[in-house]
């Protein structure tokens, strides 16, 4: 097995970030989570996460801490453990993260991170599990873990964990950080929050009519920033939110509109264009290496 690596024996590896295109809360189940269904698009842009395997068995995180967050409480160290403990494998490894997903944005940056640390080591340790049982242990770090793991667009339902891979139009987009990170444990005690839409088919997506954020309303009345992002955002199109974050995005069929729709833009906002991918820059990087 050939793996690119620096001179250091560190080999890096792309965590997209992703779009919710649309999130509704269908219900609450018996065990206090709600089942949504949305729509993931993976990006094009997203974190880094650099690997470098260890014989004596320790997951180690290199360089300081993603907004303060203990080692031991790490996402990426705790999937690392996790697929340690799953495969049996007695291999370790450092792990480095470069950041460029905000926290709190709802561009699934952690949950992308934990799932290039479970697919990248599955294929540098050799541990041989299959893409499901990397997803069973992805859904016990985080619901949006599964998405990242197997690496297609997609629609989802339950927790987000329940997917069928979509092949949606080229397009790009305008994404703003507005820079407020509400908890989303807090959100969802909201009582604003709509928790009880009526279902809706993948051809009510299809055709246009099914849009929309659950949180969308809550963000905006509480969060000034956030509404003053979607009012900088109305001049150029039709803005929406991601996730249950604060990201913002706009949409757009090229890459050309998206750029001079982002020139118009005040600024001072943190802005900046993505494009929408179907296949993760994982799955391409792994082929590319000759990993499997």
């Amino acid at each position: 097995m050939s793996t690119p690596q620096d001179n250091a024996g560190w080999s890096y590896w792309p965590a997209p970030a992703k779009l919710n295109l649309f999130l509704h809360i269908t219900g609450r189940r018996a065990d206090g989570y709600h089942e949504l269904q949305t729509v993931f698009r993976l990006l094009d842009w997203g974190d880094r996460i650099g690997l470098r395997l260890r014989e004596d068995g320790q997951i180690r995180r290199d360089g300081p801490s993603v907004a303060g967050v203990a080692e031991a409480d790490d996402l990426v160290v705790r999937a690392a453990i996790a697929l340690q403990k799953a495969a049996n494998c007695g291999k370790g490894a450092d792990i480095r993260v470069e950041k460029r997903i905000p926290a709190g944005g709802g561009f699934g940056g952690g949950s992308s991170d934990a799932a290039t640390v479970l697919v990248a080591l599955n294929a540098l340790w050799e541990t041989g599990l299959s893409e499901d049982a990397l997803a069973a242990i992805g859904v016990q770090l985080g619901a949006d873990v599964p998405v990242f793991v197997r690496g297609r667009s997609a629609w989802a339902e339950g927790v987000g964990e329940k997917l069928q891979p979509l092949d949606l139009p080229e397009a790009c987009y305008v994404l703003v950080d507005p820079g407020v990170h509400v908890p989303t444990a807090e959100l969802f005690r909201s009582p604003d929050l709509t928790r009880d839409a009526l279902p809706v088919k993948i051809a009510d997506f299809a055709s246009g009519t099914v849009l929309g954020n659950a949180f969308e309303p809550v963000l905006r009345r509480r969060e000034p920033a956030i509404e003053a992002v979607f009012q900088a955002l109305s001049g150029i199109g039709r803005a929406r939110l991601t996730g249950s974050g604060s990201g913002c995005f706009v949409e757009f069929t090229t890459r050309a509109a998206a750029e001079q729709a982002l020139a118009k833009l005040p600024k001072e906002l943190r802005a900046w264009v993505a494009a929408g991918v179907d296949r993760s820059p994982l799955l391409d990087a792994l082929d590319t290496t000759g990993i499997v």
